[in-house]
Order: structure tokens, then sequence, then C-alpha cells
């Protein structure tokens, strides 16, 4: 297994600290708003990384935080008359709802800040104690970056870099331009906790530092997120939790790719269909994940009309290959003509499935791979020289490869289908039975008015969904 390690710039080996137990920090959402499919597209890859850490025999802790108190969260309910509580429940509630149409499961631990208060107030004790923070006199305390030498070594930037142009906010107390705020003292209406410095809140990159320790421990395996967040998120959350530690935070840090558009009927809803829970309401959750997993994490990726029409022909062409496995009657020999062939097959792509997955969790190779057995498979059902046995086979590969890449959905085939539909059906076979073809044909065309279409297969037909 190799894994791109975006501080070192490098694919390297990747062996579990833990021997076969994979540790996992990925940056959740700050709950302000619906989720858009920019947040979607980490959530997806943290996911499809434990499934396939999972399918090698390795297990995952994986954790992803909620940040539910912010700025923004906080501008938002005084502009709408609400408490920030209010407003972070809100939008954390529907971010585990919509998150939960992708089908994926959800991370092992799922930790809110406003619950680690006490873990964060103790790490900055710390990084006082330790010379890397320090309290001024309104109650905040602010991270000395000087004090930390190897600051920006994420972002390759050199501080001496960063200081040119930098300036201080008006009624800021810090010691440098580029200090940042470990604990922002309480002001009138804002939510806050005691401390040693008084009343106030967490600032942001302190509460994935605190989250992530407590729950994986120091040196733990992958943090991810996504390119936006390596500075100053990312880079700040080394200089804390090293300066806390005196030693390696994290192993691997894992960013993806940005989600572009260049579709300008997208770009100007961009407000709307750019949220999670309204592409979905435009296309199906496999939909979207095969358009995530098609690219290569670390790729950016379009967004537009043509791209998502292309992932929903991809899941047509799985959701068909599995129909047509269900439907198969062939020879029921143990030891068919084709069954070696197939065999074959089977293991030569299961095992290049395997191979793109662990050289940097190439899904769009691996998909590549199971578009190529499905081809086989496809060829091998037509020529019916395979047996039910060697088909159940490939179907149980196939099943696992797509189940790796978050697309087990495909392998659904059966779907309630309205009893009216059903009636039209068996009316349409009673219509070809009699060779009234005109009749058959109208039967057909009102069937897919109505949403499905009706495929012939030996043992009559089967009504499907259409795309």
């Amino acid at each position: 297994m190799r894994l791109y390690d975006s501080l070192t710039q490098e694919k390297r080996d990747f062996v579990p600290r833990d021997g076969d137990h994979v540790t996992m920090y990925f940056c959740g959402p700050t709950v302000y708003n619906y989720v858009h499919l920019g947040n979607a597209r980490p959530f997806v890859l943290s996911l499809v990384a434990k499934r396939f850490f999972q399918s090698v025999g390795w297990k995952v802790t994986l954790v992803e935080n909620i940040t539910d108190i912010d700025d923004r969260i906080i501008n938002k309910a005084q502009k709408e008359g609400r408490t920030a509580r209010e407003v972070a429940e809100e939008f954390a509630a529907a971010y585990i709802e919509d998150t939960n149409r992708l089908g994926l499961g959800r991370p092992d631990i799922e930790p809110c800040a406003t619950e680690h208060v006490s873990e964060i107030v103790a790490l900055i004790e710390r990084l006082i104690a330790n010379g890397h923070a320090y309290a001024v006199a309104n109650g905040d305390v602010y991270y000395k970056v000087e004090s930390f030498g190897a600051y920006g070594k994420l972002s390759k930037q050199r501080i001496e870099e960063m200081q040119h142009g930098a300036r201080v906010t008006p009624g800021e107390e810090k010691d440098s331009p580029l200090d940042f705020a470990l604990w922002k003292a309480a002001k009138p209406g804002e939510p806050s906790w005691s401390s040693p410095w008084g009343q106030g809140r967490p600032g942001w990159h302190i509460e994935c530092s605190a989250m992530g320790l407590k729950y994986l421990g120091e040196g733990f395996d992958i943090h991810g997120g996504g390119r936006d967040l390596i500075f100053p998120h990312h880079e700040n959350e080394i200089a804390q939790s090293e300066g806390a530690l005196g030693g390696d935070f994290v192993r691997f840090w894992v960013h993806n790719g940005m989600l572009n558009t260049r579709d300008e009927k997208m770009s100007k809803s961009i407000g709307n269909i750019f949220l999670l829970r309204e592409a979905l309401k435009e296309y199906r959750p496999e939909t979207l994940i095969c358009f995530f997993v098609s690219s290569h994490y670390r790729s950016p990726i379009e967004f537009s009309a043509d791209s998502l029409a292309e992932a929903g022909q991809q899941v047509e062409r799985l959701r068909n290959v599995f129909r047509a496995l269900v439907d198969y009657q062939g020879p029921s020999v143990a030891d068919a003509p084709g069954d070696a062939e197939l065999t074959a097959a089977v293991e030569k792509y299961r095992g290049a499935h395997r191979e793109a997955m662990a050289d940097d969790l190439n899904t769009g190779g691996a998909l590549g791979e199971v578009f190529a057995l499905a081809r086989e498979v496809n060829a091998a059902l037509a020529a019916k020289t395979v047996s039910e046995a060697a088909v159940e086979q490939a179907r149980q590969a196939l099943s696992d490869m797509v189940y790796v890449l978050g697309l087990d959905a495909v392998t659904r085939t059966a779907q309630e289908v309205p009893a009216e539909v059903l009636v039209l059906a068996e009316a349409r076979a009673r219509a070809r039975a009699e060779r009234k073809f005109a009749e058959a044909d109208r039967l057909r065309d009102e069937i897919a008015a109505a949403g499905f279409e009706v495929r012939d297969v030996p043992d009559g037909f089967r009504v499907v969904p259409r795309e």
C-alpha cells in the first residue's frame, strides 16, 4: 500500500501505526448552512478509504468532527435572532441527514467541538507552558508562530515571506500579525465557556487538534480534508499539536482536489444545485458517488451536467450487468466450457482492482477494472457457455469490487414496481403471446411513460426502472 503524503509531497509505503488498525481523522463541516458537494467529496473519500482498508483485513477508526461553534455560526444566529446552539443543531442534523442519504455509512466517531472544551483548554494550557502560546489582557490566547521553527512545512511557505503584508486587525492584542487565536474572549451575547483566561470560546484550529489527539492519540495514521484546508487550518494544527507534544502529530496528510464548474447553467444556480441535498433531488446517490470516484481524489474535478450524466450512465451499465447476472440461466454442470476463462478474468481484474486502490487510493483506476470485468461477464453471459456456479463467483467478485468504491447500490436490482405498471406489463405479455404486436408496442410505450421498461427473460419478463 502506497499513499501520497502532502507533507513530503511523495507517495510512501503505508503501514498502520498500530499493526492492523488504521487511525484516520477527516475535517468535517462547520454547521452554519447546508453542506455542499465540496463537503461531500472528503466525506466520500474517507468512507471509501475505510472500505478499502477493511477489505484487506485492517480494522479502522475514522473520526470526523463537526465544528459547532464558529464566527459564521454566531453571525448567522445574530442575523436571524436565534442562538448559536439553535443554528448549529439545525444544520448538524441536516448534515447527518444529507450524508446518510449517500448510503456509505457513518464515521466511527463524530465529535462536536462544544463537547470537548475541557480537552481544548488543557491543550492550550500545555502550549502556554511549553512557550508556544500566550494570553493577553482581554482574555484572548494566541499561538506564537515564531516559536515553532517548522511552521510552513506543510504549505511550503516561509515565515519571513508570510510576514510581508501581514497586519494586526484593530482590537487584537497579539504580538505578531502571524499569531493565531487559540481562545477568544467572550463578547456580549456570544456563547462562552469558563477558562483560566476568563469566559470565552475556542478558536477553530485548536478544536481539531484536541479532538484528533483525544480519539486517535499521538502520531495517528491519516489526517484528511480538502486542499483548501492545507493553509492555514492544517498548518496551524501541526504547529499546535507538535508544539504541545514535542513530536509528530500525523503520519500522512491526505488532501482531495477541489470541485470546479465550467457549466454556465449550473453556475447560475450555484447556491442551489451545489448543495448536497439539492443535488440528491436531481441525481441518485450512487450517481454522485460514481462522479466522485471516477477521478483520482487528488485531482480537481469539473462539476457539470455532462459529467453527472456520464456518471449516471456508468451506474446504469453496472446495474444492468447485475440484472443480467440475476436473470442468467445457463449450464448447471460444474465445469462448463467457458468457466475457466471467466474464472481467470475474475482473478485478473479483482487483483488489478486491489492494486489500483493500493496505489494511493486510485478509485478511477479501480473503477476501470470493474468495467473491464463487467465486459468479460457480459460476453460470457451472451455466449451461455458458463455455469451458474461460475456466474455466481463473478457476481460476488463484482459485488465486492463495487462495494469498496461505495457503489454497492448497483447490486440491488430489485425495486418495487407499482401495481398498475405490472398490470400493463402482463397485458403486454399476453398481447405478444397472441401476436398483437402493435398493442404490445403501445403498452410498452405506456410503461415507459410511467418510468419503467419491460425486459424479456427466459422465464417471462422483468420490469425495471428507466434511466
